[in-house]
Order: C-alpha cells, then structure tokens, then sequence
C-alpha cells in the first residue's frame, strides 16, 4: 500500500509563498518496485470549506509534463524528484481564493489526469490559508 504525507503548510499573507510537499512511501522492496514512484503521474487538489475537491496541478512520470488549473496558471509549479519519491508545489502570489486543505493525489499510469477520480492514493492533507 502506498502513503502520501504532505507537509509545508500554514499560515501566509496575500502575495506570500508556500512550497508544499509530498513524500510518498510504502511499497515493499523488490526488484520489480524499484522506481516505482517514478512510473506514477501525481497530481495536487484542493478543497475549501462547503466546496468540491479541485483539481489544482498535475505531473507526468518523468516530470516533462505539467498541467494547471486556470486559476494557478502562472503562479503555482509543481515539480517532482523521483530519487526521493518526492512531488512539490512550489505557490507563488497567493491570494485568500487559494485558501484550502491541499492534498496530494497518485496514480498507477504514468500520464497525468485532472479528474480526482482518475487518482489512486491520497495524502491526509495540508491545510493553506492566506490572510487578506
């Protein structure tokens, strides 16, 4: 069974920045799971009080795919390094709008999706709030 624990939450002004992270952990060792984090796309969600979780980032296997929401388009980053089984989201200008508990999501395939119900595993959350 594969855990996702993000951390790197907190408390930010408007204009601020965060960078959230996402360990990944859990399968057992062998030979054939070697790399295993390397051959699942990963993506970040969120979700704010009273309102469905949504899609924020996504990111293929390799990391040479990327895919935003409209609404994080040129201010969030998400990155991975698979030696350290490890995706990122680096957040840039926040505003009050991005305040929510983001999760980190997994998928077994290697291309990324922006559907939550196309996502595997999940992370217990972390929550970002943004102060006006």
């Amino acid at each position: 069974q594969v855990q996702l624990v993000e951390s790197g939450g907190g408390l930010v002004q408007a204009g601020g920045s965060l960078r959230l992270s996402c360990a990944a952990s859990g399968r057992t060792f062998s030979t054939y799971a070697m790399g295993w984090f390397s051959t699942y796309a990963m993506g970040w969600f969120r979700q704010a009080p009273g309102k469905e979780r949504e899609f924020v980032a996504a990111i293929s296997w390799s990391g040479t795919n990327t895919y935003y929401a409209d609404s994080v388009k040129g201010r969030f980053t998400i990155s991975r390094d698979n030696a350290k089984n490890t995706v990122y989201l680096q957040m840039n200008s926040l505003q009050p709008e991005d305040t929510a508990v983001y999760y980190c999501a997994g998928r077994t395939a290697s291309d990324y999706k922006t559907s939550r119900y196309d996502y595997n595993y999940w992370g217990q959350g972390t929550q970002v709030t943004v102060s006006s």
